[in-house]
């Protein structure tokens, strides 16, 4: 009997406990990442950098197309006067800066290109602060759901009352500053670098420093090659522009011959 009484306290109070989960019914937030982004003054910056990065590579990238531009149109003017070997050689040469262009256009702005991956760093430590804050108010605030509310996201419609994006982004902001209060590098950690020391900092500039340094090398080798088939493609067409005036002189030369002995002989049947 006095079991069955405990079990019947047991149910009752199990029942309470739902009416009462019921009652109170389920919290549900969103957050705006879109807004948050353009609203945290690291991402705004860090993206400024990268935009400025990204206008030089397009610049750069327009140079290189229209050089290739002029060479085909100079091959296309100068091809009656050139032999097939000079012919082939500046085909050569337009093919390879067209690889080269390929490969930096890639290089930049490619799947797996410097922009995309610069990009990634800057957004993925931010993603990171919205998802602890996101798990800070759910914790302390009794949230059950948090969504996404933003351009890719499925959320049609929700009540501005259910709106977490000031909260989160007063969050980020105050444990930016307690970061900043203990000495973390913030802009390291906005590009997701690890701390360095001063010597692996330095041996890293080296190492980039002499990569570029043979990078420019090699650039320098294929110009001077450029130049040295530039000089050699000259001295031909000047040569073979002699060879066409002097053609054109002496053909000039036996028309006025043939001309006078046409008049000479026109001249003695009129006399006679």
């Amino acid at each position: 009997m006095l079991g069955s009484k405990k079990l019947n306290i047991l149910v009752v109070f199990c029942l309470i406990n739902l009416t009462l989960q019921a009652q109170r019914g389920l919290r549900i937030g969103y957050v705006d990442m879109e807004h948050i982004m353009e609203n945290v003054p690291e991402f705004q910056q860090s993206m400024d950098m990268v935009d400025m990065k990204a206008q030089k590579w397009s610049s750069d990238l327009a140079k290189k197309k229209a050089e290739i531009e002029k060479l085909k149109e100079e091959l296309d003017n100068e091809r009656p006067l050139l032999t097939p070997e000079l012919i082939e050689e500046k085909e050569e040469e337009i093919e390879y800066l067209r690889e080269k262009m390929f490969e930096f256009q890639d290089e930049k702005f490619g799947v797996g290109g410097e922009l995309m991956t610069k990009k990634r760093q800057i957004i993925i430590p931010i993603q990171d602060q919205v998802f602890n804050a996101v798990q800070e108010i759910g914790d302390n605030r009794g949230y059950d759901f948090i969504f996404e509310n933003s351009a890719d996201a499925l959320l049609l419609f929700s009540a501005k009352r259910h709106d977490l994006t000031k909260i989160v982004l007063k969050l980020i902001k105050r444990n930016a500053r307690q970061d900043q209060l203990q000495g973390e590098d913030e802009e390291d950690e906005m590009f997701g670098g690890d701390y360095k020391s001063v010597k692996d900092a330095e041996a890293d500039e080296q190492k980039e420093k002499e990569k570029e340094e043979k990078i420019a090398q090699r650039e320098r080798e294929r110009e001077q090659q450029l130049d040295e088939r530039a000089r050699r493609r000259d001295s031909i067409m000047t040569a073979r522009e002699a060879q066409l005036k002097a053609r054109r002189a002496q053909i000039q030369k036996r028309r006025e011959e043939q001309q006078r002995k046409r008049d000479s002989i026109r001249a003695l049947r009129e006399n006679n």
